[in-house]
C-alpha cells in the first residue's frame, strides 16, 4: 500500500479494552466465526495477506464488540478508514494457545454499505518472543443484535504480491520478524478501499471454528493497542524536495523510539531504497531493517515493521526525487505520570535516561533490548516492572500482569520454569532469574502496589510447583542447581553459591507472602521453617568476620552476594559496617545487579555512599552525549556485556531508588492502603518525586536548609501514610504550621489528620491522614 494512512488513524482503541481483568483461557465464548486463510496459502515465513467482506446494516448499533485473532499481527481498516494500528500480539499464553484482540466497531460503521479490509503479516517463523503455529491465519467475530460479522469462505482473500523478504543479511535467529521488502511495481491500489472491486480475489479457505488446531484455545487480549502518533517531522531539518545523488539521509529522532518509518518521493520504477536505523547491528548483531522498490510516479510508502534508534538512516539512490521523510511514533499505552527531579543534575538524568529505556523496552512483552532480541528476560523484567511502578501510569501494570501469567502458563511439566517466554526457539532455565521472578522483587513486588489478589491466587500454585524443585542440605543451604545455564549475572567475581542461596531466600520470603494473603498458613509456616534454618545456616558457614564467602569460592569478593544478604534480610545491621568497606572496595556487578548493592547502602543507611556509588558507576552512560538511554553494561560494543546494547532498561534500578530512597516514597502495605514516605536526602539540597499509584497521586519533596528541614507531601484519599522526619538535631517539628512534636517534651501538640507514633531507625515518625502536608522541622 502506497497511500497515507496518518489522516485516518483513530486512537481511541484502547478505551475499549479492560485492562485490569485478566481473562484466562475463554472456555466459555461459544466461537461462531471460523478461522480463515488465503486459498492458496503454503505458510511461507514473512507472508502478507489482504482480507476483505463487504456488508449492509440498517443502522449502526449502539455497540458491536468484534473479537479478532491472527498469527501473527494485523491492521484493519473500516470504510477505508485505518482503526487498528498493529493489533494482535506475539503467540502465546503458553506453548499451544493464541491471543485474540476485543475491541467496539460501532463508532467506526455507518448506515448501508460497509467494508472491513484486514492486512495479515504472517512471521512465519520462531523467536525468542514468538511461537509461530505453522500457520497463517485469521479468525474474525463481531455478534450484535443488529450486526452479525463471521469470518468464513465468503471473505475474499489474496496473497499481498508486493510484500517479499528483503535481501540479505537476514536478521538474527533470536527476531521472529523479517526485513520487510515492498515492492511497489506490485502493489495492489486502493484495495482497503470501500469502493475497491475484489471480485477477481479468490473466497477465502475455512480451518474451523476454535478451539482448532494449530491456534487452539485463546486468550482475550489483557494489555491496551498502542499508543499511535501520526506522521511525525524528524528533528533535523530536511530541506524538500531535493534529488538524490545516491545519498545516505541521516534523520535525527528526539529519543530512541521505536518508530515506523515513512517516505514520499517521485522515481522511474525499479529504484531500491533501504531503511534502517543505527540500531540496526545494535548488541553485535544484525538486526531488521526495511527495503522498498519504487513505482513509476509520486508515491508513498509507510513500512509497519517497527524499529527502533536514535536516528533512521535512509539510503537512495541516484535519480530519485525526495518530497518528504517521516516517522510514526508507536509503543506501550501508558503515560510518563511519574516525576522526579533534584537540585543535582547527574542524578536527573539518570532517572530520565531510565524512563526512556524502560519505555523503549515496552511492547508485546517487557524486552531486554527493543533491537537484537526482543525477549522477555525475566531478570530485566523484575527491575523494568518495579521502575514502571514509579514512572508510569497503572496502565503499565497490565504488562508486568500478562508477563507473570506467560512465566507460569510456560512452566514445564517437571515444575521449572525459564524464559525468555513466549518463545518458539528457547527453552533453556537461568535458575538465578526464575528465583527472581517468582519471589519478593517479582511476583510479591506486583501484588504490594497493585493489591491484585486475583493474580496472585491464579499463580500461586505454579510458584510453589517450582520451589519445591529446589532442595536444601541438612543444614539448611541450597543444594546447588546449575539449571541449564547457570549464570548469576554478566561480569567476573560471582560468588554462584551464595547469590543462589540468597535468591532463594527472596524467593521464599516472596512466597511466604503470597501465602500470608492466600490464607495457607501450613504454606506460611513451611517457609517459615525453611528459611529461618537457611539464614542460621548461611550466616554460619559464610560469614567470615568482614564478608560473605562461599568456602568452595576462590575469586575476589563479590559484591553481588553482599548486597543480597542485605536486601533479602539475610544479613542483620550488626554485619552492616563490615559490609559498607567491603562494598567500597569491590565493583564486579553488571548494572542488573547494581540495583541490589545501592540498594542495599540505602537500606543500610550509607545514604551517601550509595549516590556516591550511583554517580561513579554510571557516569559514562548517564554522560554519554549520544543515547537517551542506558546501556547493558558498562560501555556499548565489546566495552558491553552480552554483546553491549545501548538499551537495557535492567539498567534503570537506580529510577525506582532515587524515587523509592532518596524522596522516600513506598507502599507498605498492598495497594497503598498503608504509605511509607521516609526520605533519605544524604547531601542533596533538594529533590522531589511523584508517583501515579492506584490509590491516586502521591508527592514527596523536601529542602534542607541550615537549621531546617521542609518536608511537603501530598497523600491520596484511601489511605494512611506512616511519614519519616530525619532526627537529626532537630528540636521541633512543625506540620501545616502548627507544631507537632517537641524534643524533651513528654506532651506531645496533637493535630488533627496528624499523629507522632514513635523514633525508628534514625526518623521521628508521624502518621497522616490524606491531604497535602508541609513539615517544618527546625534544627539546632
Amino acid at each position: 500500500m502506497t497511500k497515507s494512512f496518518g489522516i485516518y488513524l483513530i486512537v481511541v482503541l484502547s478505551l475499549h479494552l479492560s485492562f485490569f481483568a485478566y481473562s484466562q483461557t475463554e472456555s466459555d465464548i461459544q466461537w461462531k466465526a471460523s478461522w480463515i486463510s488465503e486459498n492458496f496459502s503454503q505458510n511461507t515465513s514473512n507472508s502478507w495477506y489482504c482480507f476483505r467482506k463487504s456488508f449492509r446494516i440498517a443502522a449502526v448499533p449502539k455497540q458491536a464488540v468484534a473479537r479478532i485473532a491472527v498469527d501473527s499481527k494485523y491492521w484493519m481498516w473500516i470504510n477505508g478508514d485505518l482503526v487498528v494500528f498493529e493489533g494482535g500480539l506475539k503467540r502465546g499464553p503458553n506453548p499451544n494457545d493464541t491471543y485474540y484482540d476485543e475491541l467496539d466497531l460501532a463508532p467506526f460503521l455507518c448506515e448501508g454499505d460497509n467494508t472491513i479490509a484486514i492486512l495479515v503479516w504472517y512471521f512465519g517463523k520462531d523467536g525468542f518472543s514468538h511461537h509461530s503455529s505453522g500457520k497463517a491465519g485469521l479468525l474474525f467475530e463481531c455478534v450484535s443484535p443488529e450486526v452479525e460479522i463471521l469470518s468464513d469462505k465468503s471473505w475474499k482473500a489474496i496473497l499481498h504480491p508486493a510484500y517479499e523478504t528483503g535481501s540479505l543479511p537476514f536478521p538474527n535467529f533470536r527476531l521472529p520478524e523479517s526485513n520487510i521488502r515492498f515492492d511497489a511495481r506490485c502493489d495492489i491500489k486502493n484495495w482497503i478501499d470501500q469502493r475497491y472491486n475484489d471480485q477477481w480475489w479468490g473466497n477465502a479457505r475455512e480451518w474451523g471454528v476454535p478451539p482448532v488446531f494449530p491456534w487452539n484455545e485463546l486468550h482475550k487480549r489483557t494489555i491496551p493497542f498502542w499508543k499511535t502518533s501520526l506522521l511525525n517531522d524528524y528533528e533535523n531539518t530536511i530541506h524538500f524536495p531535493f534529488d538524490s545523488d545516491g545519498d545516505t539521509i541521516v534523520c535525527r529522532l528526539s529519543a530512541n523510539l521505536q518508530i515506523t518509518p515513512y517516505l514520499k518521493i517521485e522515481s522511474i520504477a525499479g529504484k531500491s531504497i533501504d531503511i534502517q536505523t543505527d540500531n540496526y547491528r545494535g548488541g553485535g548483531q544484525i538486526n531488521l531493517r526495511a527495503e522498498y522498490v519504487t513505482c513509476d510516479g509520486v508515491q508513498e510508502y509507510e513500512s509497519y515493521g517497527w524499529l527502533n534508534g536514535h536516528q533512521v538512516i535512509y539510503i537512495i539512490p541516484k535519480g530519485v526525487r525526495v518530497l518528504d521523510l517521516k516517522y510514526r511514533e508507536t509503543g506501550f499505552d501508558t503515560e510518563f505520570a511519574g516525576n522526579f527531579h533534584c537540585s543535582d543534575d547527574f542524578l536527573n538524568r539518570l532517572w530520565e535516561k531510565s524512563r526512556r529505556t524502560l519505555y523503549v523496552t515496552m511492547r508485546d512483552t517487557y524486552m531486554d533490548c527493543p533491537d537484537r532480541e526482543r525477549a522477555q528476560w525475566w531478570g530485566d523484567e523484575v527491575n523494568e516492572g518495579g521502575e514502571a511502578f514509579y514512572a508510569l501510569c497503572p496502565k503499565s501494570h497490565s504488562l508486568f500482569r500478562k508477563g507473570m501469567y506467560e512465566l507460569i502458563g510456560w512452566q514445564r511439566s517437571d515444575s521449572t520454569l525459564f524464559s525468555p517466554v513466549p518463545a518458539g526457539n528457547w527453552n533453556t532455565e537461568l535458575p538465578c532469574q526464575m528465583l527472581s521472578s517468582i519471589g519478593y522483587y517479582g511476583f510479591w513486588n506486583y501484588y504490594l502496589h497493585t493489591g491484585d489478589r486475583q493474580t496472585i491466587a491464579d499463580l500461586y500454585p505454579g510458584v510453589r510447583k517450582y520451589l519445591h524443585v529446589w532442595k536444601t542440605h541438612p543444614d539448611g543451604t541450597v543444594i546447588f542447581r546449575p539449571g541449564e545455564w547457570t549464570w548469576g549475572d554478566w561480569g567476573d567475581n560471582r560468588d554462584l553459591e551464595l547469590i543462589y542461596n540468597a535468591l532463594y531466600y527472596l524467593a521464599l520470603k516472596g512466597a511466604l507472602n503470597m501465602a500470608g494473603v492466600l490464607g495457607k498458613n501450613e504454606d506460611v509456616l513451611e517457609y517459615s521453617k525453611i528459611m529461618s534454618r537457611l539464614k542460621n545456616a548461611y550466616n554460619r558457614q559464610f560469614w567470615t568476620g568482614s564478608c560473605y564467602r562461599h568456602p568452595a569460592y576462590r575469586g575476589m569478593t563479590d559484591d553481588r552476594s553482599q548486597a543480597l544478604a542485605v536486601v533479602s534480610g539475610l544479613a542483620d545491621s550488626d554485619k552492616y559496617p563490615a559490609l559498607l568497606e567491603t562494598l567500597k572496595k569491590e565493583e564486579h556487578a553488571s548494572p542488573y545487579m547494581e540495583k541490589y548493592v545501592l540498594e542495599a547502602l540505602f537500606m543500610m543507611g550509607y545514604d551517601e555512599y550509595a549516590l556516591f556509588r550511583m554517580k561513579k558507576r554510571f557516569a559514562e552512560m548517564v554522560n554519554h552525549p549520544l543515547f537517551t538511554t542506558l546501556f547493558e553494561g558498562w560501555g556499548i560494543g565489546a566495552n558491553g556485556f552480552g554483546g553491549g546494547t545501548n538499551n537495557h532498561a535492567w539498567s534503570g534500578g537506580g529510577l525506582t531508588l532515587l524515587s523509592q530512597y532518596l524522596c522516600g516514597i513506598s507502599p507498605l502495605e498492598p495497594a497503598y492502603s498503608r504509605i511509607g514516605i521516609f526520605p533519605h536526602p544524604s547531601a542533596i539540597k533538594s529533590a522531589a518525586a511523584t508517583v501515579l499509584s492506584v490509590k491516586g497521586v502521591i508527592q514527596s519533596s523536601f529542602l534542607q536548609k541550615t537549621n531546617e528541614f521542609i518536608l511537603d507531601v501530598i497523600i491520596p484519599e484511601g489511605t494512611v501514610t506512616e511519614l519519616g522526619i530525619p532526627e537529626e538535631a532537630v528540636e521541633l517539628v512543625r506540620a501545616n504550621n502548627q507544631i507537632v512534636w517537641e524534643k524533651n517534651k513528654n506532651q506531645r501538640k496533637s493535630l488533627s489528620g496528624i499523629k507522632f507514633l514513635f523514633r525508628a531507625n534514625g526518623y521521628l515518625v508521624f502518621e497522616a491522614q490524606p491531604g497535602m502536608w508541609s513539615f517544618s522541622a527546625s534544627k539546632k
